[in-house]
Parts: C-alpha cells; structure tokens; sequence
C-alpha cells in the first residue's frame, strides 16, 4: 500500500490549488468583469467545486485579494524579526523594497488596479483590508517599540507607510520613489524642502 501524503506535501498541494482558484478567478474578472462573474463561473475555470473554493476563499471578494494573510504575516515579520541594531523604519524600507517594487512594476498592475477602482465591492473590501493591515502594523511597532497599543506615533507611521504602494503606482523610477517617501520618513520634510528661499525684503 502506498505511503500517505506527508503534511508537506498536503500543503503543498492545498497551495496549489488555491493558487489556481485565484489566478482563475483573476483572469476571469479582468476578462468579463467582477460583477458578470460567478463563483460557480470561478470553480469551474479552476476545476474544483464551489464546496473546494469555499474552503480556501471566504468570499467572492476574497478571490481578488488572495495574498491577505500573507501581507498581513509578512508586514509583522519585517519588523519583528529585523537584524539586531536595524530600526523599525529602515526594514520597512527594506521590505517595501524587496516585495513592494516588484508588484507596482508588475505589467498587471495597471489592469488590476482599474478593476478595484471601477468595482464597489472589491474598493470597499481593499478600504477595510488597508486598514486591517494597518492595525496589525501599527500594533507591532508599538510592541516593538514598548510603546501602547493605540500610540499615536506608531499608528501615523503604520499608516504613513501603508500609502506607499499607492505613491508608487505609474511612477517613472518605483525604487527611488521608495526610498524618497522613506528619507522623508526618517529625516523629515526639511530634508526634503531644501533651503529656505531669500524673502524679497532681503531677510
């Protein structure tokens, strides 16, 4: 009798099929459009059933953004486990440097983007999902930083940085855009303003 699949490779499996469940649901929305698209149309592209789908995915909404979690896990371990003398704010900077700059230059972007954008459904769950982000973000640094969970500070920085995204979208350069929003971060706007030009009286 042949061996039973290991756990690792159960969840190799489970991976699989719920990337393709999402890149069929991706490719079917931003082919026919969010609404004019059914789960039932989803499970069927992806070959499963909407029982499987279900399973992996809680929503139709869900099937869009289907790297939640793993944003929300990742957000958390770039500021936990930073290298020793790092601060909060440069491994975020490394972190939107290393998994942030590939999807905003992503030729799929701009299709994805305009499928949120034009859909009330997908804008209102992203407004709710940013924001999920930006708790679990905002309660890290704090921890971090043995602050309060409600700290202003780290919650206007967990913000801040959570924008970065949207900064970056259509820019020339994504990486020079990243890394100015993150001067500006770390040395204020001074840094970014210049000089004070000579007023015209002279002083």
């Amino acid at each position: 009798m042949p061996d039973s699949p290991t756990p690792g490779r159960r969840e190799r499996k489970k991976a699989a099929t719920r990337q393709a469940i999402a890149d069929a649901a991706l490719q079917l929305f931003l082919e026919h459009g969010f609404d004019r698209v059914s789960v039932r149309d989803v499970a069927e592209r992806a070959d499963v059933s909407t029982t499987t789908l279900f399973a992996h995915f809680p929503s139709k909404e869900s099937l869009v953004f289907d790297r939640e979690q793993e944003v929300d896990a990742a957000l958390a371990a770039a500021v936990r486990e930073r290298p020793d003398g790092q601060g909060v704010v440069e491994a975020l900077r490394a972190h939107a440097l290393e998994s942030w700059v590939p999807i905003v230059t992503d030729p799929r972007r701009a299709r994805f983007t305009a499928l949120v954008s034009d859909t009330p459904a997908l804008r209102e769950y992203s407004e709710r999902m940013w924001m999920r982000h930006a708790d679990t973000l905002s309660t890290v640094i704090a921890e971090e930083l043995d602050r309060e969970p409600d700290d202003s500070a780290c919650a206007a920085l967990a913000r801040f940085v959570l924008e970065i995204p949207a900064l970056t979208t259509g820019r020339h350069d994504p990486r020079a855009t990243v890394e100015t929003v993150f001067d500006l971060l770390l040395h204020g706007w001074r840094s970014q303003a210049g000089p004070r030009p000579p007023q015209a009286d002279g002083r």
